[in-house]
């Protein structure tokens, strides 16, 4: 009888609890010493309490309760952190929350106020997130594919980046040049004190600033070569894009060029079959190459573009359009003296991936709306 209930009392859920977080801060090795008694009267007997736990258990819970004090971590179920995750993994307009994004105190209380949990803290809420590495409060923007030739056109200018052509190498003698335009970039003249950077202290520029109207930098980067070429103009347009066309191809050794392979996007300027045909027209060793539409990232003078915004124009501070010009053409020959061939790594295998992934995520989101 006595085994009965001491298997009883042992599937107690409280036993589990108690013994997984109390037994071990309070299990004291046993002391040799010398005693008149006897082995049976040094034992206690076990003593339940009327909840079912262990007396010694229940003083051994109140001891811990007064060390840790108010610093404990409740005990939740884990149906209740399974609810709080999947609650942060929704989008707050599927849940009539007027936020863009949750933070941790506001998972916190929409668990409270959905009847999840009746209390909860946003340092739990983090604590299980960060578990699964899922952060609501952070976001990114993207775009699907929408070119219908989209792995097509995206994996001619891949193979062009890797030395290929139609399944074939490049000729030593062939060129891939990337194109594309920096619009409307602002000239801002500050005319308030500036400061120069000091122990302790960054540059200081005047906030406030006067317009002094916008340029438009089109530029070319040899992808093969890190040659640079560009020019400045106050808008775009066919003439300008021809401009540049042939500031490259009128010198060598691009004039004598077997190929050269222009890459560029679906600007208003080079855009289309019509685009193909006029730079053929232009030069006959010339071949257009598009991007996919809402593909920029495939176009290596992006890169370039992003080292000019970072090195010249930030901050801006141009006293006039002139100046503005006189900077960038000048950052051309500076830049070249440095300039290797970007790196990419990214290829076709890389794109069939992606691509793989956003058909299944596109098929998920088509059987969820049908459901």
């Amino acid at each position: 009888m006595k085994k009965v209930l001491c298997n009883k009392w042992r599937e107690n859920i409280r036993y589990h609890i108690l013994w997984s977080s109390v037994l071990k801060q309070f299990y004291l090795l046993p002391t040799v010493s010398k005693t008149n008694k006897s082995e049976r009267n040094s034992i206690c007997p076990e003593k339940s309490s009327a909840s079912g736990a262990n007396d010694f258990l229940i003083n051994a819970w109140t001891a811990s309760k007064i060390v840790h004090g108010a610093g404990d971590r409740a005990v939740f179920p884990p149906k209740v952190v399974m609810e709080v995750k999947a609650l942060a993994c929704q989008l707050p307009c599927e849940r009539d929350i007027p936020f863009s994004r949750l933070s941790n105190a506001d998972i916190a209380r929409e668990a409270v106020d959905s009847g999840i949990v009746a209390s909860i803290s946003g340092a739990t809420v983090w604590r299980w997130l960060s578990a699964d590495a899922i952060k609501p409060w952070q976001y990114r923007s993207w775009i699907f594919p929408r070119d219908p030739e989209f792995a097509q056109k995206a994996g001619r200018v891949l193979d062009l980046y890797q030395g290929l052509w139609n399944g074939k190498r490049l000729r030593p003698n062939d060129y891939v040049i990337s194109s594309d335009e920096k619009t409307s970039i602002q000239a801002r003249n500050r005319e308030g004190l500036h400061t120069t950077p000091g122990p302790g202290q960054c540059q200081r520029i005047e906030f406030e600033y006067q317009r002094a109207g916008a340029l438009a930098y089109i530029a070319a980067w040899d992808v093969r070569r890190a040659k640079v070429f560009g020019l400045c103009a106050k808008s775009t347009g066919i003439e300008f894009y021809h401009q540049l066309v042939d500031l490259v191809m009128q010198q060598e050794p691009y004039r004598s060029a077997n190929r050269v392979f222009w890459v560029t996007d679906n600007g208003s300027s080079h855009r289309g079959q019509t685009s193909v045909d006029r730079l053929a027209k232009w030069y006959p060793n010339a071949i257009q190459v598009h991007t996919p539409v809402h593909a920029s990232w495939l176009n290596q003078i992006e890169i370039y573009f992003s080292v000019v915004q970072r090195k010249v124009l930030t901050p801006n501070d141009f006293h006039d359009l002139k100046t503005l010009e006189q900077r960038l053409l000048a950052f051309q020959g500076r830049y070249e003296e440095i300039a290797k061939p970007f790196q990419w790594k990214f290829t076709k295998d890389d794109l069939n991936r992606i691509l793989s992934k956003l058909s299944d995520y596109a098929d998920l989101q088509t059987n969820q709306l049908a459901a």
